[in-house]
C-alpha cells in the first residue's frame, strides 16, 4: 500500500489512521493510575476513539456541535478531541480548575451540547450551572466514583458511551468514513479559549491546518520522531500542550505519558524521563529552588564537591552543549563532574534522557537558563501565541540566548511596525475569535498580519527580544521608559520571589509589590531560626523585608548599566500580605497579572507607596479552596530601597 502524502493527511482522524496502519504497535499514550502506568497503542487508540465517536453519534452528536472537555491530561480527554473531530464536530478544552461561573461563560459563549467531565468534581460544577446553559444536552464522564446515585437521564458514562459505538459499528462498520473522508484542513478543528487577562475569554478559532502544518513544521526544524517520550500535565485547554501533547504527538507519532495526579508530576517525570519536555519558565525556576534547598541542607562535602563542578559547568558546560573547542583538561573535568554530579542532579530531576526542551511564556533568568544549559540539557526558549498555534520564533542550534526568543519559525514573516509592535503572519495564524468579528478585525488585518500587542525589536544577531507588553509599556514622568513586566521578571529570577508588580506610568518613580516564594524562603528562615505560622508572618518579618531589598538593589544596580532602563529603577516596595490567586480574580488561570484588579484592589497600598506612608492597613476578600469567602486583614509595611546613577556598561 502507498504511504498518503503529507498534504492528504490534513486531519486529526486521518493521521490517527495513518499512524495505526505504520505504527501500530508502537505506545501512544500511556496514564498512571494506583502507582501503576498503562499503555494504549496506536492501534488501540484508533479503535478506542472511533468507538466513542460511534457512541456520541448515536448520542446525537453532529457536525458542526461542540463539545466541552473538563478535567486533567487523562488519556480519554485527549482522545475526545479526535472522536468529535471523527464526526465533524468541535472539540473546547475548558481549564479544570475553573470556578463554576468561569466554565458558564466558557460553555454558553461556546453554544457547547456535550461536555466530557473527568470526575465528579467537573461534573457538580457543570450541573451546577446547567439551567443557565440551553444549548447544553448530554453530560459524560470518564472517572465514574462518586457518580452512582446521580440521575443518569442525560449523565453517561464513557466506557457505556463505547459500547453503544461497539454496537453501532458492528451493525455499520463504515459509519465514520463518509464524514472522515470529507474532513479537511481547512475545516476548524478546535476553540482554545485565550486565558482573559483584560477581560472576558474570547474563543480562538483554530483549523486543522493552523494545528498540523505549524506541528509538522516545527516537528522537521527540532527533528522529532515517533520514538520520543513527552509528560503530558499541562492543562488541555492552553494553546502549548494542544500543541506538544496533541499536533506533534500525532505528525511524529510519539508517545505523551499522562501523570497520576498534580501532586506526582515531579515522581512520574523521573519515572518516564521524557526526552522532550516543556514547561513555563517558573516551573524550570522551581526544580532549580528545589536544587538549591536541598544543597544547602547537604553535607559540607557535597556542597563543596557540587559548587566546585558546578563552576566547572558554568565555565564550559554551554560551550561543549554546543560543540565548541574546549581544552583537555576542562572537558575532563567536566567529564569527571557529569559522573559525580551532573548526571546524578539529572536524574533526580527527571531529565536524563532529555533531547530538548522549551520554555515559553515569560522570560526565564540568564543563569537559570544557563544552568540547565551547563548540565547538558538542550533547553530552549521560543515566542508563541495561542492565535498562532505557538509557534512564531524558535532558536536553531549553536544560536540559543538567554535574552531573545529566537529567529523566525518555518513560514513565519515578522515586522516590527513604526510603533515598535511585533506583528507576524503564518500558516498557524488563527481563522477567527468566535463570535467577536471586532476583536478579529482589530487582531488581525486583511492581508493576515496578526498584532501581538508586544513591543520587541531584532537585535545585531537577527533575534527577536520582546520587551513587554505594548500597551504596558509607559513613560514616567521624567521621559524614562517604564516596561513593568521587563522590571517584573528581572526581579522573579530570584528564587525567594514567586510574584511581582510594578507601577510607574506617568509617576514620578517607580515602586513594587512583592510575593515572596513560600517554600524558598520558608526553607531559609527554618535554617536561620526564624519562627513563623503563616504566609502574613513571614512576609512582614523585618529580616525578609532586608533580603527583598537586597534583591531589588541588586536589580537596580542592573538596570543602571541599561540606558533605556536607568531611569526605571525601584524606590519603594513592599511585601502583599497573600499571594496573588486566580481564585480571587488577581491572575489569570495560567498565572498571568491582572493589573486592573490589582489596582482596583489594592489602591490603598499603591497611594502609600507613592506619598511617602512608611505602612498601610488593608482588608482584601479571598476565596478559599472549598468555594468559602473571607477577608485578611494586615498592617503592611513599606520601604525605601536604595537608586544608583547611570552608567555605560563600559564604564
Amino acid at each position: 500500500m502507498n504511504n498518503p502524502a503529507p498534504d492528504a493527511l490534513d486531519t486529526f482522524p486521518k493521521l490517527l489512521i495513518d499512524n495505526a496502519r505504520r505504527i501500530g504497535d508502537r505506545p501512544a499514550v500511556r496514564e498512571k493510575e494506583y502507582g501503576i502506568w498503562q499503555s494504549w497503542t496506536w492501534s488501540e487508540v484508533k479503535t478506542n476513539i472511533f468507538e466513542f465517536a460511534a457512541g456520541l453519534h448515536t448520542l446525537g452528536f453532529s457536525p458542526g456541535d461542540k463539545i466541552a472537555i473538563v478535567g486533567r491530561n487523562r488519556p480519554r480527554l485527549y482522545w475526545t478531541i479526535t472522536a468529535a473531530q471523527c464526526l465533524g464536530g468541535i472539540p473546547v478544552p475548558v481549564y479544570s480548575d475553573s470556578v463554576a461561573e468561569e466554565m458558564e461563560y466558557v460553555l454558553d459563549h461556546a453554544e457547547v451540547r456535550f461536555v466530557l467531565a473527568e470526575d465528579q468534581e467537573q461534573v457538580d460544577k457543570v450541573m451546577e450551572v446547567s439551567e443557565r446553559l440551553p444549548k447544553l444536552d448530554q453530560i459524560i464522564y470518564d472517572d465514574v466514583r462518586g457518580l452512582r446515585d446521580y440521575d443518569k437521564t442525560q449523565l453517561h458514562d464513557f466506557t457505556d458511551v463505547q459500547k453503544l459505538g461497539r454496537e453501532a459499528l458492528t451493525e455499520n462498520p463504515a459509519l465514520l468514513d463518509a464524514q472522515i473522508a470529507a474532513g479537511s484542513g481547512s475545516d476548524i478543528g478546535i476553540f482554545l479559549y485565550t486565558s482573559g487577562t483584560t477581560g472576558k475569554p474570547k474563543g480562538v478559532v483554530l483549523t486543522n491546518d493552523n494545528i498540523i502544518v505549524t506541528s509538522r513544521n516545527s516537528v522537521k526544524v527540532d527533528e522529532l520522531t515517533e520514538q520520543e517520550e513527552v509528560l503530558s500535565y499541562l492543562p488541555l485547554a492552553w494553546v502549548g500542550d494542544h500543541i506538544f501533547s496533541h499536533g506533534q504527538a500525532y505528525v511524529a507519532g510519539f508517545c505523551i505519558n499522562c501523570p497520576e495526579s498534580e501532586e506526582t508530576v515531579t515522581t512520574d517525570l523521573r519515572e518516564i524521563g521524557p526526552t522532550y519536555y516543556f514547561a513555563p519558565p517558573r516551573v524550570f525556576e522551581g526544580i532549580l529552588t528545589h536544587v538549591t534547598i536541598r544543597m544547602e541542607d547537604a553535607s559540607p562535602l557535597k556542597q563543596k564537591l557540587f559548587h566546585f563542578f558546578m563552576d566547572v559547568a558554568r565555565k564550559v558546560g554551554v560551550k561543549i552543549l554546543n560543540g565548541q573547542s574546549v581544552p583537555a583538561l576542562d572537558r575532563f573535568k567536566y567529564w569527571l563532574g557529569n559522573l559525580l554530579i551532573y548526571a546524578p542532579l539529572k536524574n533526580t530531576m527527571g531529565f536524563s534522557r532529555i533531547k530538548l526542551a522549551y520554555t515559553a511564556g515569560e522570560a526565564i533568568g540568564p543563569e537559570i537558563f544557563d544552568f540547565y544549559r551547563s548540565l547538558g540539557i538542550n533547553i530552549k526558549q521560543l515566542y508563541g501565541q495561542t492565535e498562532a498555534a505557538v509557534f512564531i520564533t524558535m532558536q536553531p542550534n549553536g544560536e540559543v540566548f538567554a535574552d531573545t526568543v529566537g529567529v523566525p519559525a518555518p513560514e513565519v514573516e515578522i515586522k516590527i511596525t513604526d510603533g515598535g509592535e511585533v506583528i507576524y503572519r503564518s500558516p498557524g495564524v488563527f481563522h477567527s475569535y468566535y463570535k467577536n468579528e471586532e476583536a478579529t478585525r482589530e487582531t488581525k488585518n486583511a492581508d493576515g498580519w496578526v498584532m501581538t500587542g508586544d513591543a520587541g525589536y531584532f537585535d545585531d544577531n537577527g533575534h527577536l527580544k520582546i520587551i513587554d507588553r505594548a500597551k504596558d509599556v509607559g513613560r514616567l514622568n521624567d521621559g524614562s521608559m517604564f516596561a513593568p513586566k521587563y522590571l517584573e521578571n528581572k526581579l522573579k529570577f530570584f528564587s525567594q520571589i514567586k510574584e511581582v508588580v510594578t507601577f510607574g506610568d506617568q509617576r514620578d518613580f517607580v515602586t513594587a509589590f512583592i510575593n515572596i516564594d513560600l517554600d524558598a524562603v520558608g526553607n531559609w528562615a527554618e535554617r536561620n531560626n526564624i519562627p513563623y505560622a503563616s504566609y502574613l508572618e513571614l512576609a512582614a518579618h523585618p529580616e525578609v523585608y532586608k533580603m527583598m531589598a537586597e534583591n531589588i538593589e541588586q536589580t537596580n544596580a542592573d538596570l543602571a548599566t541599561d540606558s533605556k532602563m536607568a531611569g526605571s529603577q525601584i524606590h519603594r516596595f513592599l511585601i502583599l500580605h497573600k499571594e496573588l490567586d486566580p481564585d480571587d480574580g488577581e491572575m489569570t488561570r495560567t498565572r498571568k497579572v491582572r493589573r486592573t484588579v490589582i489596582f482596583d484592589r489594592y489602591d490603598v497600598l499603591i497611594n502609600a507607596l507613592y506619598d511617602g506612608s512608611k505602612s498601610a492597613h488593608i482588608k482584601t476578600e479571598v476565596t478559599f479552596e472549598d468555594g468559602r469567602t473571607g477577608a485578611i486583614e494586615a498592617d503592611v509595611s513599606i520601604l525605601d530601597v536604595k537608586t544608583f546613577p547611570a552608567v555605560s556598561k563600559s564604564a
